[in-house]
């Protein structure tokens, strides 16, 4: 099969899946939104013209959001997609502060190609955070979110010189918004 196509269908899947879900900002955009800049990011600023892990981008939220199983999406995007998918996926039925600890603790860890997918989605939430912020979110809890997404990308440096420096440069605006490094 075409490449391509494979990275279409999964956008079409994702699209479906995550229909009724909007983002936390002001305007309350499309969920899709998100899964489609994450590839974006990729294949624009890291160069990434790997099919597998630009369609893991749209369906990376899946498992999480849709209830979606990770034996489903197996069954309809092969075992690559969905082992990348699984390596980026958070388990939701612990507490979210536990969530977000190992997130930070397996980024070292996850394969090249899963490290370059979660800075692809940090990249994507830090600039949301910074430009369109959840109408609910304190100065101070968007700024915290900064240095957690500095935490995690740190783990997952050195596989794409193009993600790393795309992330440097949302940090940078981010800091010029809600101060230094912490």
């Amino acid at each position: 099969m075409n490449e391509y196509v494979t990275v279409l269908r999964a956008l079409e899947f994702a699209a479906e899946r995550h229909s009724e879900q909007r983002r936390k900002d002001a305007a309350a955009s499309p969920y899709v939104n998100h899964l489609i800049a994450v590839a974006h990011i990729l294949a624009a600023a890291g160069s990434v013209n790997d099919s597998e892990l630009l369609a893991a981008a749209a369906l990376h939220d899946a498992v999480e959001d849709t209830g979606l199983t990770m034996a489903e999406l197996a069954e309809r995007f092969g075992p690559v997609i969905a082992g990348l998918v699984a390596e980026v996926t958070d388990d939701k039925s612990l507490p979210k502060a536990e969530r977000k600890r190992l997130q930070e603790e397996h980024a070292p860890h996850l394969s090249a190609r899963a490290r370059q997918l979660k800075i692809a989605d940090k990249i994507s939430n830090l600039r949301d955070v910074t430009e369109h912020p959840p109408a609910d979110w304190s100065f101070e809890r968007r700024r915290e979110y900064m240095h957690w997404c500095a935490r995690v990308v740190n783990g997952c440096r050195g596989v794409n010189p193009g993600l790393d420096a795309a992330f440097d440069d949302v940090y940078r605006r981010a800091e010029a918004v809600f101060g230094g490094r912490g």
